[in-house]
C-alpha cells in the first residue's frame, strides 16, 4: 500500500512497436516531472527491449508479445492471460493509482490488472482509425486521448479528447549542419532519410534500393541515412557501397532526432508516432503507408497529412523506382515547396501533448501528502527522459 508521502505510481503500457513505446516514455517523463513514479510495460520483442536498454531494470516490465489478427485468437488469449498474471503479480507489491495504455494489445493485461486493483484507466489512440484493443478496452477508460479527431467516430465513446501525439523532448528543430557532422557526413550536401518503422522496413528498403541507380545519376550529391530494422542492415550497406554513395546505415537509431535534423527529405511509413516526429522536426516526407497495418490505418494517417499539405503520399504499389525518384526530386528541387510543407507540419504538431496528458492523469488521481521538511527523493522507478 502507498504510505504517506509516497509518490503515486502510474503504469504506462506501451509495448509492441516503437510507435507505442516512445510516446509512452514521453508521457512517463512528464508524469515524473509532475511528482509521480512510473513503470513501463513493454513487450518482449527485440525492438522493444532495444528501445529500453538504457533504463533501470526496475523501471520496465517485459510482457509476452501477444499475437493478434485473423486466426490467432487462441494465441492472443494465451498471451493476454500471461500478461494479466504478470501485471497482477507486479501490482500486488505496489498498486498503481492509474494505468495508461498507449494502444495495441500489449495494454490489455496491465489495464485489466490495474482495474482489478482499483486503478483509474486511461487510453491513448494514436491512429486515425481506432484499433481493436482500444475499442475493446474503451468502456473501462476514464478518458481516451486522441491524436486524430476522426478516431472518435469508431470508438463511439463520450469520454474522448483530442490531446495530440506525445513525442520526446529531444524532437525539436536544430542546425542540420551540426547533425550531419555528428553523423560523419558532409555538412552542406542534402540528405535523404529512410524510415521503415518497426514493421515493414524490408519492403520499403527494397523499394528505395531499387531507386538508388537513378538517384545516383540524377542526384549525385545526395547523402543517405537509412534505418533498416533488425534484419537487413548488411544487405542495405552493400547496396550503397556498390553505387559508391555516402550512407549511414543502421538497424536502429536511439537518437533519431539527430537523423531527422540532418535530413532534407524523408521517405517514411505512416505510423502515428513517425508522423508526429516528422511534424515536430518539420521534416518534409514522402509517405509510403504499410499496407498490412490493421484496418489500413497507416493509409488514413498519411491521407490526413497529405490533405493538410504536410506530406506526399504514395501507396506501396505505386512506390516504383520512377515514382519514388520523381517525388524525392520534386521536394529536393523545390525549397519553396519544402517550406510550405514545413509550415503545414508545424500546424500538425502539438508540443505540449505529453504534458497535457500527464496533467490530466495527475489531476484525476489522489495527491499524497509530502513528508514534513523533506523533498521528494529520486524514484527508483525513474524513466530517463
Amino acid at each position: 500500500m502507498m504510505g504517506a508521502g509516497t509518490p503515486a505510481l502510474v503504469a504506462v503500457a506501451c509495448g509492441g512497436t516503437g510507435g507505442h513505446l516512445f510516446p509512452g516514455r514521453a508521457v512517463a517523463c512528464e508524469l515524473q516531472a509532475a511528482g509521480c513514479d512510473t513503470l513501463l510495460f513493454v513487450s518482449d520483442k527485440a525492438v522493444d527491449l532495444a528501445a529500453v536498454r538504457d533504463l533501470p531494470a526496475d523501471a520496465v516490465v517485459a510482457l509476452p508479445a501477444s499475437a493478434s489478427g485473423q486466426g490467432r485468437t487462441r494465441a492472443f488469449l494465451r498471451g493476454a492471460g500471461r500478461s494479466l498474471q504478470i501485471a497482477r503479480r507486479v501490482f500486488r507489491h505496489r498498486p498503481p493509482a492509474a494505468v495508461l495504455a498507449m494502444g495495441g494489445f500489449a495494454g490489455v493485461g496491465p489495464v485489466l490488472a490495474g482495474r482489478l486493483c482499483g486503478a483509474k484507466v486511461f487510453l491513448h489512440e494514436a491512429n486515425s482509425v481506432a484499433g481493436r484493443a482500444n475499442r475493446w478496452l474503451g468502456w473501462l477508460a476514464r478518458e481516451t486521448f486522441l491524436y486524430f479527431p476522426s478516431a472518435a467516430h469508431r470508438l463511439r465513446l463520450r469520454r474522448t479528447r483530442v490531446a495530440g501525439m506525445p513525442v520526446r523532448r529531444a524532437f525539436q528543430p536544430r542546425d542540420p549542419r551540426e547533425s550531419r557532422l555528428a553523423l560523419g557526413i558532409h555538412p552542406d550536401r542534402p540528405v535523404l532519410l529512410v524510415l521503415g518503422g518497426s514493421q515493414g522496413a524490408s519492403t520499403l528498403s527494397e523499394a528505395v534500393l531499387a531507386t538508388l541507380p537513378s538517384l545516383a545519376v540524377f542526384e549525385p550529391d545526395l547523402q543517405y541515412i537509412h534505418l533498416t530494422g533488425l534484419r537487413d542492415a548488411g544487405e542495405v550497406r552493400r547496396a550503397y557501397a556498390q553505387h559508391k554513395l555516402t550512407a549511414v546505415v543502421e538497424p536502429f537509431m536511439t537518437h533519431l532526432e539527430v537523423a531527422m535534423s540532418a535530413a532534407t527529405v524523408a521517405i517514411s511509413r505512416a505510423g502515428a508516432s513517425s508522423l508526429a516526429e516528422l511534424a515536430a522536426m518539420r521534416l518534409p516526407a514522402v509517405l509510403v503507408p504499410y499496407p498490412w497495418a490493421a484496418d489500413n490505418h497507416q493509409f488514413f494517417n498519411a491521407r490526413s497529412f497529405q490533405e493538410a499539405g504536410a506530406a506526399r503520399l504514395l501507396s506501396q504499389d505505386d512506390a516504383t523506382p520512377e515514382r519514388l525518384l520523381a517525388e524525392v526530386r520534386a521536394l529536393l528541387r523545390s525549397p519553396a515547396g519544402r517550406d510550405g510543407m514545413k509550415d503545414a507540419l508545424a500546424r500538425r504538431h502539438q508540443p505540449d501533448s505529453a504534458a497535457r496528458i500527464a496533467a490530466f492523469i495527475r489531476e484525476a488521481i489522489p495527491t499524497p501528502a509530502p513528508p514534513v521538511a523533506r523533498g521528494r527523493q529520486p524514484s527508483h522507478l525513474a524513466v530517463d527522459c
